[in-house]
């Protein structure tokens, strides 16, 4: 009865609608799959592309699988835009511009955070769109409120961009942001970025472990499990990745996008140390079958943190667009469980208000003094 019934409504939608529907849901959520890849090349570059070299499942989930899943399966999808009065908004907003003696950071909601210390400003995949999607009118909305806008951001020195999914690398904002900042993005995206109409000096493409020193920082690409695609012809023509920054006596590690495996994280903390600060994604988890490969849940999000040895973490890709089946609120709820179960190994573990301030301190965040509404 399901499937004839959303068979219905999808032959009644124009052909153009249901296309951008599909590539824009595909974009966001559907898993890589991986090839052999030659012993000549690095393990995470393809013959044409990149490749997430330590899949356990390889099994080839593509673009009909996901439409067959999302679409003409019984999969049940919770209906987040039923339950925005869940999410959590900071009613106090500090200026983004005031300065600080520690590192401060806000969540903008999503996996945009904006990081400020010793007068240098950071965003990490910067989106301040109603929806992540290339047109206005379909692709995933933004359910949470946008907290603040580009009028509101301070100058802004670093922008790091984890991959090129639309959640992720918005074409308006960064067009917005212009030619002011310097844009730290994995291989093959430096095109993407003068096609918006940065100059090519402003940005700097990075293969895993490549880093660069810039005044006030060192930035370094890390290894994530995900893939690459804004259409149904470019899939992993372009890498992912996480970043580790470094600035003066504080570290940040940007998760970005990621499934788990055993290796890349204890790798991170080998080869760069323990970490101040994480963000790490907690959600678009579900239907676990499906996004097991490209997307960790809360759980594996605490085993990453204790993995890199962070002091403090932040959750993040969660309770602003709606990507995937869990409910709404069910990530922070499954973190917090976790927590209490005592997984952490060392620090804190936390999720945040959109909107939200925190500075942080020799020890571990403080939050800024703020109060908190649920939904618009």
């Amino acid at each position: 009865m399901l499937k004839n019934k959303v068979a219905d409504y999808l032959s009644g939608l124009p052909a153009s609608t249901l296309l951008v529907a599909l590539v824009l849901s595909v974009s966001a959520c559907q898993p890589s799959t991986a090839d052999d890849g030659a012993q000549s090349r690095p393990a995470h570059h393809a013959e044409a592309g990149f490749r997430n070299p330590h899949l356990t499942d390889t099994s080839d989930k593509n673009f009909f699988s996901y439409v067959r899943m999302r679409w003409l399966s019984d999969e049940e999808f919770a209906d987040h835009s039923e339950s925005v009065d869940q999410i959590r908004v900071a009613d106090h907003r500090p200026p983004l511009s005031a300065d600080s003696d520690r590192p401060r950071v806000t969540w903008l909601g999503h996996s945009s955070f904006l990081i400020h210390y010793r007068g240098f400003n950071l965003l990490t995949d910067p989106i301040l769109s109603q929806r992540a999607s290339p047109v206005s009118f379909a692709g995933p909305e933004r359910l949470a409120p946008l907290v603040y806008g580009m009028e509101d951001l301070p100058a802004i020195d670093w922008v790091v961009i984890s991959h090129n999914h639309y959640d992720h690398l918005d074409q308006p904002t960064i067009k917005a942001l212009g030619n002011g900042a310097k844009y730290f993005v994995p291989l093959g995206l430096k095109p993407w970025f003068i096609d918006a109409g940065i100059d090519p000096d402003r940005v700097l493409e990075f293969d895993w472990w490549d880093s660069e020193l810039v005044p006030g920082a060192r930035i370094t690409a890390t290894p994530t499990q995900h893939w690459s695609g804004r259409g149904l012809t470019d899939r992993n023509q372009t890498l992912w990745a996480g970043w580790r920054v470094d600035m003066a006596d504080f570290s940040l590690w940007f998760g970005g996008d990621t499934g788990y495996n055993e290796v890349q994280f204890r790798e991170t903390r080998r080869r760069l140390g323990p970490v101040d600060l994480a963000l790490i994604p907690i959600g678009a988890y579900a239907p676990r079958w499906f996004m097991r490969q490209s997307h960790i849940n809360p759980e594996e999000a605490v085993t990453l943190h204790n993995e890199i040895e962070s002091s403090y973490s932040i959750g993040i890709h969660w309770s602003t667009f709606q990507l995937s089946a869990e409910p709404l609120d069910e990530p922070r709820q499954r973190l917090e469980a976790a927590v209490a179960e005592g997984r952490l190994n060392q620090g804190e573990f936390v999720t945040l208000p959109i909107g939200a301030t925190i500075t942080v301190p020799a020890q571990k965040p403080e939050p800024a003094p703020q109060t908190v509404t649920a939904g618009r």
